[in-house]
């Protein structure tokens, strides 16, 4: 890595433009509040269309399809992906069905975007993938704060030796979730911080410096047993050090920072969504990203519809190795805090 290089960030208007990706036609496994956004996203910023919804309840896909004007709804799972005319299908529910759901579509023969976290657990995400691989089908993390130009302006400055040696990362998530949210306190939802909020900060940390050497996690359980909070160290080597702090019954400053031997990065609240950048170097240089563009969503289905014009099964920016790795840092922290989910 360069320490040396010229303080600069990567404006957004240097990433791929989501409007110009190949266009496809989507299909939407679980008709939830996140899936609402990708159907707001993908037709308002890309060439793409969603054009089925499936849920386990026929008038809650048909109101979606109303909602949304999406042409097709259906009133189960294989209904949805047994669909001739979709070209890839978003995986939008609970953790605790990604696994089953991932499988169901791969072995229909579709493409799938699988939302965060991708499983409940590594092994559960390496038979996910085992399949694709079998049958030379993509697959990919909706981890979509790596596919945002503000995200992808910091990983490359880090990594281009920008800020020099990288020495601190600190990434917050917090939101007061009390009562507002059930599925997140539920074990069979596979719920707590961790797959919902943690995942956030783990995933920044691991993109800027991959696989920790350690890991340590401490943190508090509700009587049900999922996390409601944790702050996790990650130690790389014997001078980096990446703190994840997440907590579902407070807000945090939901913002993030990164710090090296020549300078340092901080992106503002809210570090994986839209964000603004600052790089400010010991030498007095300064530059910045205003990141703040609309949506979101369409990032990472562009780069979906990219991956299958090229005949890719993964993407660079959210590979499988990648996700298998924020899985297996996860399961250590569940390990270190007991938390089990129903089922596994």
């Amino acid at each position: 890595m360069s320490t040396d290089a010229a303080p600069a960030l990567t404006q957004p208007s240097s990433y791929p433009d989501p409007a110009d990706a190949p266009a496809i036609r989507w299909g939407i496994i679980a008709p939830g509040g996140i899936a609402r956004k990708f159907a707001t996203d993908v037709p308002g910023h890309t060439a793409s269309t969603v054009d089925a919804v499936g849920s386990r309840d026929l008038g809650r896909a048909q109101a979606f399809a109303a909602e949304f004007d999406v042409p097709r709804a259906y009133g189960s799972y294989a209904e949805l992906v047994a669909d001739p005319d979709l070209d890839a299908v978003y995986i939008a529910s609970p953790h605790s069905e990604h696994r089953d759901l991932a499988l169901l579509a791969l072995e229909a023969g579709k493409p799938i975007l699988v939302e965060k976290a991708f499983t409940r657990n590594a092994a559960e995400a390496r038979e996910v993938l085992d399949l694709a691989a079998s049958r030379d089908l993509f697959v990919m993390e909706a981890m979509w704060a790596r596919f945002l130009p503000h995200y992808r302006a910091v990983v490359d400055a880090v990594h281009a030796g920008v800020i020099g040696e990288v020495l601190s990362v600190d990434a917050l998530h917090g939101q007061m979730l009390v009562g507002g949210n059930d599925r997140l306190w539920l074990p069979e939802l596979a719920g707590g911080a961790l797959l919902d909020l943690t995942v956030y900060p783990l995933s920044f940390a691991h993109a800027l410096l991959g696989v920790p050497d350690s890991i340590h996690a401490f943190g508090t359980l509700t009587e049900l047993g999922v996390d409601a909070a944790e702050t996790v160290v990650l130690r790389y080597g014997d001078r980096a050090v990446a703190v994840a702090h997440a907590n579902l019954e407070t807000a945090l400053a939901n913002d993030a920072s990164v710090a090296g031997t020549l300078g340092r990065i901080d992106v503002e609240r809210t570090f994986y969504a839209p964000s603004d950048v600052e790089l400010v170097r010991h030498d007095g240089t300064t530059a910045s990203v205003h990141g703040r563009v609309p949506g979101g969503f369409q990032y990472e289905a562009a780069e979906v519809a990219r991956c299958l014009a090229a005949g890719e099964l993964s993407s660079r920016l959210m590979s499988w190795q990648a996700t298998v790795e924020v899985m297996e840092i996860m399961d250590e922290v569940r390990a270190q805090l007991g938390v089990v989910y129903p089922g596994e």
